[in-house]
C-alpha cells in the first residue's frame, strides 16, 4: 500500500511540476447569480468561494464546521467588504444532514445558478459512513448525488425564469484511473475484504464522472439550460492527505515547490463556474480548464447508468427509513 501511495505522490509530483498554470479572468456579472458550494471551509474550495464573491456571485457555502466557515466568510469581506456570503451547515457523509441543508435552503427560496461539488475525503481507513455506507463512496459521491437530486427543481426552474444557464461542477480527481477492477464495486460497496483506500478514493472519483455525464445526458434529453461537468483541479498543497500522516507532512514540506497553490488548484472550478467560453458545454471532464479524454471505464454509458440507479436506490432507501 505504502509502494502504491508513494509511487502516485511521486507521479503527481513531477507531473504537475511540468504543467502549465491558467487562472480565471472574467467581468462581473450584471445581475446577481447564486452558488451553492459544499467543502467550503478550506483548501480550493474556500479560494473558489472567494473568486466567485469577487465577481459578484451569491456564495452559500455548506460546511461541517460551521466556526471554521464562518472565519473564512470573515476573510472574504475583509476584503470585498460588498461580498454576499452565507455559511450553512453541511456534511456530506451524512443524508440527515443534507436533507437539512437541502430544505432549508429551498425554504428560503432563493435561486440556484452554480452548483459546485467539492467537499471530499481521500485514503481514509476503512469506515462505514453514519448511514451504514463506506466513507469516500458516501461522501465523494453519494453526497454529491443526493445534494444535487435535492436541488435540481430550483435550479431548473431557476434557469427557466431567468434565462441564465445554470452550472453544476464536479470536483473528481486523475485518480479514477486507479480504482477496482470491475470499476464500481457494486456487490461489495461495503465489503472491508479487500479494501484499498487508494482505490476506494479512485472508485468514488470515477463515480464523480460518470455522474456527470449520466446527469448531462438526461439534461439534454429534457432541454433543460443547465452544463454538468467535472474536473481534476491538480494536485495541490491541501489538508486531504490527512489521514496518511507522514504523507501528508511530505506534502506539506515539499509539495509548494512542485505543487499547485490553492489559487492555482481551483482555477479549472471557477473557469466552469463562470466563463462565457463553456456555455453549453456539458458532460464533459476538464483538466487546467481545458476539455481532457478519459480512459474507456469513465465512458462507458451502462456503467453510468447503473451507478445511476443504485445510488437513486441507496437515496431513495435512506429517504423513507
Amino acid at each position: 500500500m505504502w509502494q502504491i501511495i508513494s509511487s502516485l505522490l511521486i507521479y503527481y509530483l513531477f507531473r504537475f511540476a511540468i504543467f502549465s498554470k491558467r487562472f480565471v479572468k472574467v467581468t462581473k456579472f450584471s445581475t446577481v447569480r447564486h452558488e451553492v458550494q459544499q467543502g467550503a471551509s478550506s483548501g480550493i474550495g474556500a479560494e473558489t468561494c472567494r473568486v466567485l464573491a469577487l465577481r459578484g456571485v451569491h456564495v452559500i457555502m455548506g460546511v461541517r464546521n460551521a466556526s471554521a466557515g464562518a472565519c473564512v466568510k470573515a476573510v472574504i469581506i475583509k476584503e470585498i467588504p460588498n461580498a454576499k456570503v452565507d455559511v450553512m451547515v453541511l456534511d456530506l457523509s451524512s443524508m440527515s444532514s443534507i436533507r437539512n441543508f437541502a430544505e432549508n435552503f429551498n425554504s428560503q427560496n432563493l435561486p440556484l445558478n452554480i452548483l459546485i461539488n467539492n467537499a471530499g475525503i481521500a485514503f481514509a481507513p476503512f469506515t462505514l459512513s453514519e448511514d451504514g455506507i463506506e466513507l469516500h463512496f458516501a461522501t465523494n459521491h453519494l453526497g454529491h448525488f443526493l445534494l444535487t437530486h435535492l436541488l435540481l427543481e430550483g435550479m431548473k426552474r431557476t434557469a427557466q425564469e431567468t434565462n441564465i444557464e445554470g452550472r453544476i461542477i464536479i470536483v473528481s480527481s486523475d485518480s479514477y484511473k486507479l480504482t477496482y477492477h470491475e470499476g464500481i464495486r457494486f456487490d461489495r460497496i461495503n465489503d472491508e475484504l479487500g479494501y484499498k483506500s487508494i482505490l476506494a478514493y479512485g472508485q468514488s472519483k470515477l463515480a464523480n464522472i460518470l455522474h456527470a455525464q449520466e446527469l448531462s445526458k438526461q439534461l439534454k434529453h429534457e432541454d433543460v439550460k443547465i452544463t454538468v461537468n467535472a474536473l481534476h483541479p491538480g494536485g495541490i498543497v491541501t489538508n486531504i492527505m490527512r489521514y496518511q500522516g507522514f504523507l501528508d507532512g511530505l506534502v506539506a514540506t515539499l509539495g509548494k515547490y512542485v505543487l499547485k497553490n490553492v489559487q492555482q488548484g481551483a482555477a479549472t472550478t471557477c473557469y466552469l463556474a463562470l466563463h462565457p467560453q463553456v456555455r453549453g458545454v456539458s458532460g464533459k471532464f476538464f483538466v487546467d480548464s481545458n476539455i481532457t479524454e478519459v480512459k474507456s471505464h469513465a465512458t462507458d454509458e451502462d456503467l453510468a447508468k447503473k451507478l445511476w440507479d443504485f445510488s437513486m436506490g441507496l437515496i431513495k432507501v435512506q429517504m423513507t427509513s
